[in-house]
């Protein structure tokens, strides 16, 4: 697992990319350094009366020039705050947090839904294999499909049938007649349960990054644990902390 700074950050540019949908960069000092796609970065508000980070996946990694990119929605008070905060200002971050993707050479699906797409994107920069990608949204407000088309083939499913397949990624997996060696997906749990049996079916490998409410960030409250086929070694019991385990696992190891 790679070492996790809190340091503060810079604002280098943020747009709204969707409704209630923004794109941050942020220069660090240290983070950039040392995340790798699937990890998370905890952002703190300026509101004192905030306490705990907010987790944001990160996006995508610029080492050279010591960035990290995040894409959220507008969930509460503190993401809220965020979406109002512009170039050159400071914010206190930790990180990187979390377990990122395994890197493997077999044929991909590279799978996202919803606000689960953007952590998808370094991903699909890193990975050096054949690929296909999957973007599934709820109708035609989709966002960053044209930057995934620079790394592979892009396949988008929408709920409504505005944009691409109507129905879900794996509706357009199916239909598409896509296939793999390898599942990597990140997005809500239904779509993740879904694509979990699909690869039991089709003798797949898959990787799934799991969303959840988090307090700390960093394993000691364990407010974001899972069920798991194997006792954890810090609790003892059948149970996987996502924040610090995770938010990557392995489908075979976590049930859900």
């Amino acid at each position: 697992m790679a070492r996790k700074f809190k340091e503060e950050a810079v604002i280098i540019r943020q747009e709204e990319i969707a409704t209630d949908i923004y794109s941050m960069w942020l220069h660090t000092d240290k983070i950039a350094q040392e995340a790798e796609a699937g990890q998370f970065i905890g952002v703190y508000c300026r509101d004192g009366s905030r306490l705990l980070p907010r987790p944001v996946s990160i996006c995508e990694i610029d080492q050279e020039d010591q960035a990290v990119r995040i894409v959220y929605r507008i969930a509460g008070k503190g993401t809220d705050e965020f979406s109002y905060m512009r170039t050159g200002m400071p914010l206190y971050v930790i990180g990187p947090l979390g377990n990122g993707f395994p890197k493997e050479k077999e044929k991909a699906l590279v799978i996202g839904g919803g606000i689960g797409i953007p952590p998808m994107l370094q991903l699909a920069k890193d990975l050096d294999c054949d690929k296909e990608i999957i973007l599934g949204y709820q109708n035609r407000q989709i966002f960053l499909s044209e930057q995934f088309e620079l790394w592979g083939p892009v396949h988008i499913a929408t709920e409504d049938g505005s944009v691409g397949t109507r129905g879900n990624v794996l509706d357009a997996v199916k239909s598409r007649n896509l296939k793999a060696d390898i599942i990597y997906a990140c997005g809500p749990m239904p779509m993740l349960k879904a694509l979990k049996a699909y690869a039991q079916d089709q003798d797949m490998k898959c990787y799934i990054s799991l969303e959840e409410r988090m307090a700390c960030g960093v394993g000691a409250c364990l407010g974001c644990v899972c069920r798991s086929k194997h006792k954890d070694e810090h609790t003892r019991v059948k149970n996987k902390r996502i924040c610090t385990e995770g938010p990557v696992f392995d489908a075979k190891e976590v049930d859900i």
